[in-house]
């Protein structure tokens, strides 16, 4: 019985089945779920982390490597590597968050203009569309290079300069309006 799942497994996993074959089965997919779950990852992220596992699973299958001994441990181990992925992006955020914070609030207030210029800024990020608040405050707050930016973020440099120049133009606008520059 075991050798006939495993080769079933394999089967599902190189393409042989009809299309729309589920990579795993449903026993894999709750070890899969056990695993993320036991690793941190909090409920509602679960069926993300379940469908990055069959995403894994199909470009292995489709990239021509070998199907996996044992499809039901691979899916545990990628399983596991997810839920330390995911632990090591909340901590980036949260430390992200931290200096956010921590820039926010003057440490030596110089009165009332400040103030007016920080609440404007905080505003004018909360504004700007999501890609290209990411890239002001990588720049800015985390003080990347735009090369690194890139890399980090899997985009040529030349979209991280232009999301730049869009986002800066937006915020000085913003800025202009509030009378706060």
């Amino acid at each position: 019985m075991l050798r006939g799942g495993a080769r079933r497994e394999q089967g599902a996993y190189a393409g042989g089945g009809q299309a729309g074959d589920d990579p795993l089965d449903a026993a894999q997919e709750r070890r899969v779920r056990a695993v993320l779950a036991l690793g941190g990852v909090p409920q509602a992220d679960l069926p993300d982390g379940v469908q990055q596992v069959r995403l894994r699973l199909l470009e292995r299958a489709a990239s021509g490597r070998e199907a996996p001994r044992d499809v039901s441990a691979w899916a545990a181990v990628v399983a596991s590597n997810l839920a330390m992925d995911w632990h090591r992006a909340k901590r980036r955020q949260e430390r992200l968050g931290e200096r956010l914070a921590s820039l926010r609030e003057p440490v030596h207030p110089s009165g009332e203009e400040t103030s007016l210029r920080s609440l404007a800024v905080a505003r004018g990020l909360d504004e700007l569309p999501d890609a290209q608040r990411q890239v002001v405050i990588l720049r800015f707050f985390a003080d990347l290079p735009v090369r690194g930016i890139a890399e980090e973020l899997g985009v040529p440099e030349g979209t991280v300069k232009s999301r730049l120049h869009t986002a800066v133009r937006a915020l000085r606008e913003r800025l202009h309006e509030d009378e706060v520059v």
